[in-house]
C-alpha cells in the first residue's frame, strides 16, 4: 500500500468517526414525543448542569403510595442557558435536593423513565426554565408595545 492510499484511508475514517458521533447526538427531538407532554408534581433529586445537555433528576409519587425515580434532559447545552442567565449557581439554588417544582415533560418514544424537560415551576407558579429550555424573558421584555429603534 503506498502512501497516498494510506493518507486518504486514515482520513476517510476519521471524517467518518466525526460524522458518526456528530448525528448520534443530535437525535434530542426524535428521541421524545413532544405530543403526549404531561405535566405533574414532583421533587428535585439532583440537577447536573453539564454538556451536551444538564439534566433534571426528580421523584414523581403515584397514586398508590409508590416512588418513581426520574431524569430528564434540558433542550439547551450550558452555554445557551448561561447567555440567558441561567447559571450553574443560580440552578444549584433554584433546584436544590429536596424541592419540590412541577414539571411538565416530553415522554420517551422508546419508553421508560426519562424524558425532555419542556417546563419546569415552582410551587408558587414561577417559571423557572420553559418549553425550550430558557429562562422566561424578563418582564420588561413581554411589553406589547413596539419598542424605538435605537440611533
Amino acid at each position: 500500500m503506498n502512501r497516498r492510499t494510506l493518507l486518504r484511508g486514515l482520513s476517510l475514517t476519521a471524517l467518518l468517526a466525526v460524522a458518526s458521533a456528530a448525528f448520534a447526538h443530535h437525535g434530542t427531538l426524535i428521541a421524545y414525543d413532544r405530543t403526549k407532554a404531561w405535566t405533574r408534581d414532583a421533587v428535585v433529586t439532583g440537577f447536573h448542569f453539564a454538556n451536551p445537555h444538564p439534566q433534571l433528576f426528580f421523584d414523581l409519587k403515584n397514586a398508590d403510595g409508590t416512588v418513581e425515580h426520574w431524569g430528564a434532559e434540558l433542550l439547551p447545552n450550558p452555554a445557551a442557558l448561561i447567555r440567558n442567565g441561567w447559571t450553574r449557581a443560580r440552578s444549584e439554588q433554584a433546584l436544590k435536593p429536596g424541592t419540590p417544582v412541577k414539571v411538565t415533560i416530553a415522554p420517551p418514544r422508546a419508553g421508560g423513565m426519562v424524558g425532555l424537560l419542556m417546563k419546569i415551576t415552582d410551587m408558587s407558579g414561577t417559571e423557572l426554565l420553559k418549553d425550550d429550555g430558557l429562562p422566561p424573558p424578563p418582564d420588561n421584555s413581554l411589553s406589547a408595545e413596539p419598542q424605538p429603534a435605537k440611533p
